[in-house]
């Protein structure tokens, strides 16, 4: 599988598009909202020849979802999603102009849900699922194996971690998630933030201040 990133928006957020040799791609997160960015977007599928099959979120926080409208309509895709994530999606409408997002196109609500256990298939390929609450209560992660790399959304970044002042975030049941879940993935395996640039779990399990934090 190959990872591609491309980063949207005022908050600089990671979208992922996931490939492997048949071409078809899973589209993860997209975050492009102006019509600059859906254009980047869709002449980036287009040039490298990839044939979107699945649009599905880590997580609903505006940030992740603002190109969920867009890519549902340009290649008639559902959305999937994990369904305690729904009230974080729901609310959208509710604050978007507070963050300047007068023209946030309504995000198609889900067609399934996704768990932890089940299989994110395209291709010949299979991402495995994290089911990661914490920074929000739906949060899910998206990983291989076979090809050593999770996008893991805004769980783990380098150095740090997802926020948890957000309606649904929860600082302990972030730090379980991190140190019950994430650091029991291979340390060789390369992650992909929702923010920022890629780590390791290894680096992060020598690193990451969530080892010690309390709150």
């Amino acid at each position: 599988m190959q990872v591609h990133k491309l980063t949207y928006n005022p908050f600089q957020e990671n979208t992922y598009i996931i490939s492997d040799e048949t071409n078809e791609c899973v589209i993860i997160d997209p975050g492009c909202y102006s019509r600059e960015e859906q254009d980047h977007l869709k002449l980036y599928v287009a040039n490298n020849e990839l044939k979107p099959v699945k649009l599905i979120n880590t997580h609903c926080h505006i940030d992740h979802v603002l190109g969920n409208y867009f890519v549902s309509k340009e290649w008639g895709l559902d959305l999937g999603m994990n369904e305690h994530d729904i009230p974080t999606l729901t609310s959208i409408p509710n604050y978007a102009g507070l963050y300047g997002f007068e023209g946030y196109q309504l995000s198609p609500e889900p067609s399934y849900f996704i768990n932890e256990g089940d299989k994110v298939t395209f291709g010949n390929s299979e991402l495995d699922v994290i089911f990661g609450p914490g920074h929000a209560p739906g949060h899910l992660a998206f990983y291989s194996l076979v090809d050593d790399f999770v996008i893991n959304g805004d769980i783990l970044f380098q150095g740090s971690f997802g926020r948890v002042d957000l309606p649904g975030g929860d600082f302990q049941t972030l730090k379980q998630t991190i140190l019950e879940k994430m650091f029991r993935l291979p340390e060789t395996m390369t992650v992909f933030c929702g923010h920022g640039p890629e780590t390791t779990i290894g680096q992060e399990k020598a690193t990451n201040p969530i080892n010690w934090m309390q709150m």
